[in-house]
């Protein structure tokens, strides 16, 4: 497999130098959407030290190729006005890339429900009815798990937005795109690359987990299996057992939870390109190592900042919604502890926020078909902070709480225009313990200055409150903007997931 991805880039180089072949990252194509009011870097390969001059609508940088035959230059930044444009590449050779737009450029990314498509989604027939956008393009790239950079992937290219083409677009990338192009009246590009089911380490640069001593135990368990599968590969009289034993490394090995597989087999190729921000879904996957994740997914947004050269620029994610079953008595969850982490990161990180759907999830399907709600929640996030839209767009979140005798009084942020609890009067969701981490179900109202009041007989010293602290919560408290309070505890009490590494 490593053999197999150091080729592919050994004849990609080669070929630029000794055929002295202008060549360019997928990425770079018919019908792409560059994003405006930035510098637009443009990269490539031809032979060492040839000159290379790039245009755009009248616009223009030059460069020259370094001894590895790389070049990047930056053309100067472009207001989005709808004009399609040709792109011209000079070096040894010419390319041009035609129907090329000015607007707001996004990454998707994340896991299978960020990979879901308008196909498998809520009324694709009538998504497709009305899905004539030509200033909205999407580019999916393949799902290829390498520890080997591939710096591009020829076989995908821009898809403008048809009725034919947005059944296989990203269900989320699309609602939130179509929003912001609606909403801004520019064009939109969606980079997606999602790949269903993926661990948030196999997105991470390698060598900068390796150099972090927090994660010297996954990094232990990879290599132990890394060398279990040399000695195996290297075997020729292998009983059955190693024969299955061997098949299923080899798929781990080029798999999508393998530290740095997908930021070596996808995101390489076009990290780097100029965007204004990202939108995230995952976290199925690393649910088990909740508490890992506190740090682990900040770690990734943190390795992207650095590595993409745009500062911090804008990432919003969607917290985990409900799944599975429903259940009769309060108790622990890894999938609340993930939310937990989530939801942790926005204190951690500037320029992120969480999209909350712990509303819309189905507990018999880990893929909710709902998914124009997720897209127009992270599109709150995006119009309201970076394009000075005047939107609800943060979710209402636990701020603190105080004990007032046998009853708990809880204090809440961003609240806009008050509560609005749904189907019931009543606040539902809501448990309460003493000291003794034996949680029940609790009586809560809401206090006319906007506070909860938690009680229950059950309980006489109250110590911790918790809110849909499950994997599929019954809960029911939402801001009047329509946006569902995050699910939340008081205490710090250790959870299921704190010793898994």
């Amino acid at each position: 497999m490593k053999t197999r991805a150091f080729l592919t880039i050994a004849l990609l180089l080669t070929a630029s130098t000794a055929q002295a072949e202008l060549k360019m990252p997928n990425v770079f194509g018919d019908h792409m959407v560059v994003q405006q009011k930035m510098p637009i870097k443009v990269w490539g390969w031809t032979k060492p030290g040839q000159a290379v001059t790039v245009e755009l609508g009248g616009k223009s940088a030059s460069g020259t190729a370094d001894a590895d035959g790389k070049f990047v230059v930056s053309l100067p930044e472009m207001t989005a006005d709808g004009t399609p444009l040709t792109l011209t590449v000079k070096a040894d050779e010419t390319k041009t890339f035609n129907d090329v737009l000015v607007g707001e450029v996004w990454v998707c990314s994340g896991q299978s429900n960020m990979q879901w498509s308008v196909n498998a989604s809520n009324d694709p027939d009538l998504e497709k009815l009305t899905a004539k956008f030509p200033k909205l393009r999407m580019i999916n790239f393949p799902q290829v798990g390498t520890q080997e950079p591939i710096l591009t992937h020829p076989e995908r290219q821009w898809q403008v937005c048809t009725p034919e083409t947005v059944g296989g677009f990203s269900a989320v990338g699309y609602f939130f795109a179509r929003q912001l192009h609606q909403t801004l009246d520019v064009p939109v590009g969606m980079i997606n690359n999602a790949w269903g089911g993926s661990a948030c380490e196999a997105w991470i640069n390698r060598s900068k987990l390796s150099a972090d001593e927090k994660y010297k135990p996954l990094i232990d368990r990879w290599e132990g299996m890394e060398k279990q599968f040399a000695e195996l590969s290297g075997k020729t009289d292998l009983s059955d057992d190693q024969k299955k034993q061997l098949e299923n490394l080899k798929r781990q090995m080029g798999g999508n939870s393998r530290p740095s597989n997908i930021y070596n087999g996808v995101l390489k190729s076009h990290l780097g390109y100029t965007i204004r921000g990202a939108i995230w879904y995952q976290g199925e996957s690393n649910a088990s190592r909740a508490y890992q994740y506190r740090d682990l997914f900040p770690f990734m947004i943190s390795n992207w900042r650095e590595e993409w050269g745009q500062g911090d620029f804008p990432f919003y994610w969607v917290q985990l919604a409900d799944f599975q079953a429903e259940v009769a008595e309060p108790g622990e969850s890894d999938w609340a502890e993930l939310r937990e982490a989530q939801t942790m990161t926005m204190s951690k990180l500037a320029h992120t926020g969480e999209a909350v759907i712990i509303d819309i999830g189905e507990g018999k399907d880990i893929h909710p078909k709902n998914k124009v709600d997720v897209g127009r929640r992270l599109a709150r996030w995006a119009l309201a902070n970076e394009y000075g839209v005047k939107v609800p767009f943060h979710s209402p979140q636990y701020k603190s709480m105080e004990k007032q005798g046998n009853k708990i009084v809880l204090t809440f942020d961003h609240v806009d225009g008050g509560w609005r609890p749904f189907d019931v009067a009543n606040p539902v969701g809501f448990a309460i313990a003493g000291e003794d981490k034996k949680f029940v179900w609790a009586d809560a109202k809401v206090l006319p200055d906007g506070k909860i009041e938690v009680s229950s007989a059950k309980v006489a010293e109250p110590a911790s409150v918790r809110y849909a602290w499950s994997n599929n919560p019954v809960c029911n408290m939402f801001s009047v903007a329509g946006l569902p309070l995050t699910p939340f505890r008081t205490d710090d009490w250790p959870g299921v997931t704190i010793n898994n590494k």
